[in-house]
């Protein structure tokens, strides 16, 4: 589909004011989409993409909603229906990695990440789903550490393999009209919780020997938005992790 086709078209990214989310984000405006940019805490860095978006002469709308709140959730997708656009696309990026083994781990951080990384994607699908009359595309963004036995973070893990059987339940639920993808990322941006010999020592462990890129991920998305014969399944894109 061409740029022109998508203008009136809206794409919303949940956790886009930054990292992954903010180069979905920019890919979704390149293609053409108007983009709703979903964010929380991060004010200033939402307003920028925003910026960024505008001057590729896309129209952007933020959208600021605590994503473990279903009435904040609910009130978000009341602003996008006041907007000119047809809702066609929604990538749920939002998500948080809590270091913490079963043993140790808080129940507040377990509830937090069940709720942000698996209900929310569910609850903000719904809501999505209901909007997309005409079709559309919902993409979950999973990780390739999804159901390993990565002791360090068991309630992450667990909540991304979760998104993934989530991916095909709803794939199941939303057809014909809309097809549901995931995409599992790896080596792509050092987290936080990850020291920089940690992260060099991982990358030496994969196939092609490198670190991926915010691209490798937005192409990832670009090839699913234009095949529309897909649905239901998990794209990994992670340098061959999985087989390590």
């Amino acid at each position: 589909m061409d740029d022109a086709n998508r203008s009136q078209e809206l794409a919303i990214i949940t956790g886009a004011a930054h990292r992954l989310g903010r180069f979905i984000a920019l890919k979704l405006a390149e293609l053409g989409y108007a983009v709703g940019i979903h964010y929380f805490s991060s004010d200033v860095e939402a307003q920028k993409v925003r910026e960024e978006i505008s001057a590729l002469g896309r129209p952007a709308y933020l959208y600021h909603a605590n994503l473990i709140d279903e009435n904040e959730i609910s009130r978000m997708f009341d602003e996008v229906a006041e907007t000119k656009c047809s809702l066609k696309v929604l990538v749920n990026s939002a998500a948080v990695m809590v270091r913490g083994k079963l043993d140790t781990l808080d129940t507040t951080s377990w509830d937090l990440m069940m709720n942000l990384n698996l209900r929310a994607p569910w609850l903000c699908s719904k809501y999505a789903a209901s909007m997309m009359e005409d079709g559309g595309l919902i993409l979950n963004i999973s990780d390739t550490g999804a159901g390993r036995m990565w002791t360090g973070y068991p309630a992450y893990v667990i909540s991304k393999e979760g998104l993934e059987v989530l991916t095909r339940l709803m794939a199941l639920t939303y057809a014909p009209k809309i097809r549901v993808n995931a995409i599992a990322p790896g080596l792509i941006l050092p987290s936080e919780e990850i020291d920089g010999k940690e992260w060099e020592r991982l990358v030496k462990k994969l196939p092609v020997k490198r670190q991926g890129s915010p691209q490798d991920v937005t192409n990832a998305i670009e090839f699913l938005l234009n095949n529309d014969y897909i649905t239901g399944q998990t794209l990994v894109v992670d340098g061959g992790y999985q087989l390590v």
